[in-house]
C-alpha cells in the first residue's frame, strides 16, 4: 500500500502525476533511522534523515520541506524539543511526531509542549506509521 499525496515537494519523486509522502526521520541512532526508514519505505514513501535537530532546521532553511517530521527527543547539537520549537516559529506546518526511549508521561508531555502534534515510544512499528501516514493523508 502506498501512500501518495499532492504537494509541491521537490525532494519528492512524480507518481503517476501525484507526489509521494516525504518523511524526515531526525534520530542521532543509526539503527533508530535504519528501522524507521525501512518501515516508512514499505509503505511506499520517501525519506530523508538528519542526525540532529540542527541538521533538520537547516533542511527547511535551504528551501527542503517534508509533509512528516520523525523527530527523536534527545540528541546531540539540538535536541528535539529545541528543533521543534524553531520549526514552528518558522511557520512550518507539517505534521512533527516525537518519538522518544523515555516512557515518563512528564517527558512526552515536556516534548508535546515543543510543538509536537503526536509523541511515542521509539522505535515505532508498522501499525503507528499507518496511522500516521493517514493522518498526514487526511490532512492534505
Amino acid at each position: 500500500m502506498a501512500f501518495r499525496i499532492g504537494t509541491s515537494n521537490s525532494k519528492c519523486k512524480k507518481v503517476g502525476g501525484n507526489q509521494k509522502i516525504c518523511v524526515l526521520i531526525v534520530d542521532d541512532d543509526r539503527a533508530t533511522r535504519r528501522i524507521h526508514s525501512a518501515l516508512l519505505n514499505k509503505f511506499g514513501v520517501e525519506t530523508q534523515v538528519a542526525e540532529n535537530g540542527k541538521e533538520a532546521v537547516d533542511l527547511y532553511r535551504s528551501g527542503a520541506s517534508f509533509d512528516l517530521v520523525i523527530m527523536d527527543m534527545e540528541m546531540p547539537v539540538m535536541d528535539g524539543p529545541t528543533a521543534t520549537q524553531e520549526l514552528r516559529r518558522m511557520g512550518v506546518n507539517s505534521m512533527i511526531v516525537g518519538v522518544t526511549s523515555r516512557g515518563q508521561d512528564s517527558e512526552k508531555q515536556a516534548f508535546m509542549r515543543a510543538g509536537l502534534d503526536d509523541c511515542h515510544v521509539k522505535p515505532l512499528n508498522s501499525n503507528t506509521i499507518a496511522s500516521l501516514l493517514q493522518q498526514v493523508n487526511k490532512n492534505h
